[in-house]
């Protein structure tokens, strides 16, 4: 994945939803910190982007996940057109450390733009330590090699991700341990 691809989905995905903002929280939020050429390959992967809708209440944005998955999700014409799809997801799809919302990182360019220049859109991009933070907490292979490639990159900081850690709720508790033990083992 590209950046120039992360802006077009961040465009597409406003225009679907008829809104001027939303927020990337799979692993292609990396691209809001750095560009592909400064990324592993392990980071750069995937060919879908999971954008959660900003919404007042789940039920709506549920509805708008539902709208973006469904216009460019997996197997749309969408997909096959650009050679990659949007996922719409919902506030229980990541876990992600407290204060989350104040380190976003907005990208915002002439790429996010509607075809005639305005209105722009932004996206707002997980900080990359919290996007390592929600991928440990899934914590399946590929989010874990995800992390460890930007760790020996030396683009996050072990600390940092262990004490974000620290502050998950505590519903999500067990996932923060299973995620801090698998950081601590890790040279």
């Amino acid at each position: 994945m590209r950046r120039d691809q992360l802006e077009h989905a961040i465009r597409a995905a406003c225009q679907i939803i008829g809104h001027a903002e939303v927020i990337v929280v799979g692993s292609q939020a990396i691209l809001g910190s750095y560009r592909e050429e400064q990324l592993p390959a392990d980071a750069t992967m995937s060919v879908e982007i999971d954008i959660l809708p900003m919404a007042a209440d789940q039920q709506e944005t549920s509805r708008l996940a539902d709208l973006i998955e469904g216009v460019a999700g997996e197997f749309s014409s969408f997909e096959q057109t650009h050679g990659f799809s949007i996922d719409g997801v919902d506030l229980e799809t990541a876990v992600l450390p407290f204060g989350w919302r104040d380190r976003l990182v907005r990208v915002q360019n002439a790429n996010t733009s509607a075809p005639s220049g305005t209105p722009r859109f932004t996206g707002w991009c997980l900080e990359r330590h919290d996007l390592c933070v929600a991928k440990l907490c899934a914590f399946r292979e590929k989010d874990r090699r995800f992390v460890d490639a930007l760790l020996v990159a030396g683009l996050v900081q072990k600390p940092t991700i262990t004490h974000r850690l620290s502050t998950i709720s505590e519903r999500h508790r067990d996932a923060a341990t299973r995620a801090t033990e698998w950081l601590e083992a890790r040279p």
